[in-house]
Formats: structure tokens, sequence, C-alpha cells
């Protein structure tokens, strides 16, 4: 066996390595997400609830915790602009080994200020994580620092693999797991056990539409590099898999779907509101997958792998504004209004006798085509669904000295 493969023996090493470490993440099934998707059931894995909230502590900490005692003493260096990076920061922090994390410029305040959190010294360091990875390499170079690789290592698979371990013992029915994929770390681990366990058991993995190589590298049975990618789920953005992960991912993935960003925003909010969790749009691809029509679910037990959650509020905001969009269930409109601001008081009203809610309403700027004599609005209503909103707007146009001039929701925004 190559080097580069992991075993299930390799994970299950892990796994007792870094038992007393990590946190055994729970397993919710969900009606709501069974129905969606015609499957028996619907099992999801909340990384999401894992120290650092996402389960890039596992594969750090297995790596760190195998390193020499020279090793230790001299450090480690990462680059990340997320989730690895508060990953290798606590495994430091747990193991007394000092980290510097490099980090691009584009980097948000709050994820930096996290990760010096759990004791890293960050270095902000290019203007893209292309740039923070070669910085990250040379500085190890130099400084004799051990570098600890996101992905591209056997023994950061093996601790992303024991989410199967616990997976297998909280759902042994499972048929299907559908997985993220950015470097393929996580899903060569999973699929490493669960292959071993039960050949099949099918392995999905899920790629944003911006950032899809991993198909087409399977396909061709060679790694396959993107240009740039172009996606809302930065936590997955990888333009390629690399050696290690692309030798494990051949001979445990099953397929690869994409997910567009609409899709991701779409399950970042039905995850929010069916299963009060806060989830990245990384962490929900698979969910997202599950709810497209790219892959058949049919009678199967799925398991569904959460993998972070983690965004800033008004970036779940966002997300969340477009997917009710997207589920018709969120609409904007300018109105055109007579004796303003007396009929503002009539619209308010309308929206609140059809049970929906006004999430905004202000006078707009006149435009070259609105009528001289008539206040231009804006307004932003939240219903129940597609019909609800029509009635709602159907309601408004009804109303004397209102004319609804403009609307726009879901796909057609």
């Amino acid at each position: 066996m190559s080097d580069a493969l992991v075993s299930r023996r390799d994970v299950e090493a892990a796994h007792r390595r870094i038992a007393d470490v990590v946190h055994r993440t729970p397993l919710e099934t969900s009606r709501t997400f069974t129905e969606r998707t015609g499957a028996a059931s619907v099992g999801l894995k909340l990384e999401t609830l894992q120290r650092t909230g996402s389960f890039k502590i596992r594969g750090a900490y297995n790596t760190m915790a195998q390193l020499s005692a020279p090793e230790r003493e001299a450090g480690v260096i990462a680059s990340s602009a997320g989730n690895h990076a508060q990953g290798v920061a606590l495994a430091g922090s747990l193991l007394d080994i000092d980290t510097t994390i490099v980090v691009p410029e584009v980097t948000p305040a709050a994820k930096i200020e996290a990760t010096r959190g759990y004791g890293a010294t960050v270095v902000v360091e290019g203007d893209i994580y292309e740039r923070s990875y070669e910085y990250a390499l040379e500085r190890a170079d130099r400084t004799g620092r051990t570098f600890v690789h996101p992905f591209d290592d056997p023994a950061v698979v093996a601790g992303q693999g024991t989410v199967a371990i616990e997976l297998l013992e909280q759902y042994p029915e499972l048929d299907t797991v559908l997985v993220a994929i950015g470097g393929g770390g996580l899903v060569s681990g999973i699929g490493a056990v669960l292959k071993a366990h039960d050949p099949d058991v099918r392995v999905i993995g899920v790629q944003p539409e911006g950032a899809a190589h991993a198909k087409r590298s399977l396909e061709r049975d060679a790694i396959y590099e993107l240009e740039g990618v172009d996606t809302v789920a930065e936590g997955i953005a990888d333009t390629r898999m690399l050696e290690t992960t692309f030798a494990n991912a051949r001979n445990v993935v099953d397929d690869v779907v994409s997910v567009t960003d609409r899709e991701l925003a779409v399950a970042v909010t039905l995850l929010a509101e069916r299963a009060k969790t806060v989830v990245e749009s990384a962490g929900a691809a698979p969910l997202a997958a599950a709810l497209s029509e790219a892959v058949t679910l049919a009678g199967e037990h799925v398991g569904v792998v959460l993998s972070g959650g983690n965004l800033n509020l008004t970036e779940h905001a966002q997300l969340v504004r477009t997917g009710l969009y997207e589920l018709g269930r969120y609409a904007d409109a300018r109105l055109a209004v007579d004796g303003w601001p007396t009929t503002v008081a009539a619209i308010v009203e309308s929206v609140e006798a059809d049970g929906a809610k006004l999430d905004g309403l202000e006078r707009a700027r006149r435009g070259p085509t609105d009528r001289p004599n008539r206040v231009p609005v804006t307004i932003s209503v939240e219903g129940s669904g597609p019909d609800h909103v029509a009635a709602v707007f159907a309601s408004l146009e009804a109303l004397d000295g209102v004319s609804v001039l403009d609307r726009s929701s879901g796909t057609s925004r």
C-alpha cells in the first residue's frame, strides 16, 4: 500500500489519539429533510458543534500529537483563512506547541482574532491564499518549523476520518453519506472507514459549481486544477486536490456532484429554520446536494456531514435572505403611490392583514420613468411561500392609489 493511502486502522489509531480532545458530535435525524429528499431517513452529523466550530481540529491534533520532541520544540506553521487555522491553533495550545498561522490580507478581522484567541501568532501575508501558502512553506524551510497542511497529509486525512467512526456508531443503517470536498481530506478519511466497513455504502462528494475540480480529476484519473474559483463557499474553494487526497479519494469516492451558490443559500436557510443550526455555506453543501436533483436518495438512510459553522452574523443573514428569495418566500417590489404618506398606512395594514411580514418600506429615488405626480416606494415582504407572497402583492395592487411597478423574487431576481 502506498504511504499516502489511509486505512481504517490508521483512522482508528487517530480516533484513540484524539478521543479525549475532540467532541463526539451529535447526529440528529430530520423528518423535514427526510420528506424533502424522499429518503428513508436523513441524519445530520453536526460538526458545527465541534471544538473551534468545525471538523478541522481532528486532523490538526492527530498530526501535531505525533510530532517528535525536537519538532514540537521548533513549533509549527500553517496557512489558512478559516477553520484549519483555528484547528491548528487550538491543537498547539493543547499540546504546548508554538504555532504561527499565515493568513491572506482579505481574512476577516473576526477570524484573525478567533485564531489569536487560541494562542497562535497570526501573520498577514499575501493578497490571496496561494501567496500565504507559499510564504508559509518558505518560512517553514527557513525556521525549521513543521508545516501542517490543511489536507495533503495522511495524518490529517486519518484524523478527519474519525468523523466516520462516530457516524457508524450513531447511524449503523447508513446507506449513503454526503461530504463536502475542498482539498479532499474529509471525504478521503470518511471514505476509508466506510468502504472498509461496507463497500456498498455510497460515498458522494459535493462541491460548489464555482470550485468543481474533483469530479474531473476522478474521471480523468489525474489531478485537475482550476484556474480560479468563484463561490460563496470559501471553506471549500480549493482549486484542486493534491497527491495524498487524490490517491485516497480515487479509492473511496463513488461520485462527486456540484451545487449552485443559490442552492447553498437555501440549505443554510432551511438548516437555520428547521434544524435550528447555524451552518456556513461550505458546511451546508452536502445538504444542498441532498435537496437537489443531483443525487437520488429514495428509500435510503442518508448521512449528511455538516462540516462547519464558522461565519459571522452578517454573512449568515445575507445567505438566509438569498435562500428565502430562492424559496419564493421573500420579494422586493417597487410601488407607485398617491397621497404619500397617507397611503403608507394602507400598505402596512394590507400586508399585515394578509399574514405576511413587512421587512422594509421606504421612499425611493425618483427615476426617469416614474410619473411626476406619484411617489416611488420600495417594499420588502416575507411570506410562507410563493403563493402567499403573490397574494400579498395582489392585495396591494387592489388598493386605491397603489401600483406595483416591478417585483423581484426567487430565481428571477
